[in-house]
């Protein structure tokens, strides 16, 4: 991955709220780097903002002690910027502070199983300087094929679209295709780099080798091509899933996930947590408890399928 693909920004001059009496002396400074996976989109930038409400809530008030301000570059220049705690989003911003400091308190907002990509020990005792939250995407698999087979029962093969850049994407592609074994699925993995071009030779892939349905697996880098996949996916006639809601919001099928912006806002406190004294090796990293259904019914519609009604009572989505 091409580290310029990274977009940090920096969070100055973050105030933290006095942890003792009134006459302590003067707070101290804060400063807190974001790094961010790619170009900022509409989904992103919500989580983002998720972030920064729930610092709020903990008592970092802009304007009264908390003066937000920002900065474009690379985590080697947050680092240099001599930042307090790096906030990441996406495993590829997470590898990349990881490379940078070994130092620096590093907290995860999302991002698949960090002990697998190296950053972290064990989930209960990461160690080192990487702490935060996982959206155990990979683990979610399972969920999301056994969604596609209860909308359509005799579906024997079907195709996964992955990110080929990401090593995020290939460790959930492993365990999507363990999951489709233990259904009985037949699985045709078709890895892309995030470009409308390929895409559209990735569909066609797809067909030829007879899949009935894909699942797109979670990656930072295909959230702007959600539209496009989407339509190819109707176009192709190819019922889809997804792993966040922001895939049936661009037309997709559905999708089960992990709820991201409260991911943001956990990480939030984990920030708090460390400003106040806590080492992020001796802080467990927390796996998501809240996720979320969301089902497109004019893209079911569009597909000539009936969205069983205990299907839509799960739904904490549905999009008409």
């Amino acid at each position: 991955m091409d580290r310029r693909t990274f977009l940090g920004t920096l969070i100055g001059s973050l105030l933290a709220a006095p942890l003792v009496a009134e006459a302590q002396p003067a707070r101290r400074v804060w400063q807190v780097g974001l790094l961010n996976y790619g170009s900022p989109d509409a989904a992103r930038l919500a989580w983002w903002r998720a972030f920064q409400d729930e610092l709020r809530e903990l008592g970092y008030a802009e304007g009264q002690n908390v003066v937000l301000s920002r900065l474009q570059g690379l985590a080697t220049e947050l680092v240099a910027a001599k930042v307090d705690i790096l906030v990441t989003a996406g495993h590829p911003a997470a590898l990349a502070a990881k490379q940078a400091t070994s130092s620096i308190p590093i907290v995860t907002a999302n991002g698949p199983d960090p002990v697998e990509l190296g950053l972290a020990e064990t989930l209960a005792r990461p160690g080192g300087n990487v702490t935060g939250m996982t959206s155990i995407s990979s683990e979610l698999s399972a969920k999301r094929l056994g969604l596609l087979k209860e909308l359509i029962p005799h579906v024997s093969r079907m195709a996964a679209l992955s990110d080929r850049a990401a090593r995020g994407s290939a460790l959930n592609v492993r365990d999507t295709e363990v999951a489709a074994r233990s259904l009985g699925i037949a699985l045709q993995s078709v890895a892309v780099r995030p470009d409308p071009k390929e895409y559209d030779a990735a569909f066609v892939a797809m067909k030829r080798g007879g899949a009935g349905a894909v699942i797109v697996v979670q990656s930072s880098a295909f959230f702007a091509g959600y539209p496009r996949i989407s339509d190819l996916a109707l176009t192709h006639r190819l019922p889809s899933v997804g792993g966040s809601k922001e895939f049936p919001e661009a037309g997709g099928l559905i999708s089960y996930g992990a709820d991201y912006p409260d991911l943001f806002r956990r990480a939030a406190v984990f920030v708090d947590k460390i400003l106040k004294g806590a080492k992020p090796g001796d802080l467990p990293i927390e796996q998501p408890t809240k996720f979320e259904l969301a089902i497109n019914l004019k893209t079911a519609k569009a597909l000539g399928l009936t969205i069983p009604p205990s299907l839509l009572q799960r739904a904490d989505q549905v999009i008409e």
